[in-house]
């Protein structure tokens, strides 16, 4: 460890890395509509393009974040509003899981993503955005997609519209298939 002072600590050096882009998310976190966006997603049958529905299951449901870190940036939650996997039985689980997998096909044909980051940020010190009801993040990733747009430019290049993405993703959905819960595989 540098202590301050030492000749190789260099308080010039430090950088700052900005991320302009999550203020719109932010922002929502005091602005919020009422009640959760993923019980939104589930229950307003008539606003599924709006609230970026994919799939909705007999125990889950997935949608397209309105926030994401790339395009196709998908969220998979249970139906139930559940903040705790403690409180996840294991067939919601299991559907949770082959959820995943099935996006994962989705995403792999349709916008050829090579690698992808699946994750759940659990407590809102741990990232939790919407911290009552338990998501699983589908983040697809490319070679190279972390570049210097990201980094010097405080830019993201999502270079697709979010509903565009969404009718795509549900055309590839049914000529795949996907996902098996509905489809019985």
């Amino acid at each position: 460890m540098i202590a301050v002072g030492e000749p190789s600590h260099n308080a010039e050096r430090k950088i700052n890395i900005h991320a302009p882009w999550r203020i719109e998310y932010i922002r929502t976190l005091d602005d919020r509509q009422e009640g959760c966006f993923l019980c939104r997603a589930r229950d307003e049958t008539d606003r599924e393009e709006d609230n970026l529905l994919l799939w909705r299951t007999g125990k889950c449901l997935v949608v397209m974040n309105k926030f994401p870190y790339t395009g196709g940036h998908l969220l998979i939650a249970p139906s139930e509003h559940v903040g705790s996997m403690d409180h996840v039985d294991g067939e919601v689980m299991r559907e949770l899981m082959e959820l995943t997998r099935d996006c994962l096909k989705l995403l792999s044909r349709t916008i050829r993503a090579g690698g992808f980051n699946i994750g759940i940020n659990i407590g809102r010190c741990a990232g939790a955005g919407l911290p009552d009801h338990l998501h699983l993040h589908v983040v697809p990733r490319w070679s190279g997609d972390t570049n210097f747009m990201a980094v010097l430019g405080d830019v993201r290049i999502i270079p697709q519209s979010l509903k565009d993405l969404r009718r795509q993703l549900l055309q590839a959905g049914q000529e795949l298939k996907l996902p098996s819960a509905v489809y019985g595989r």
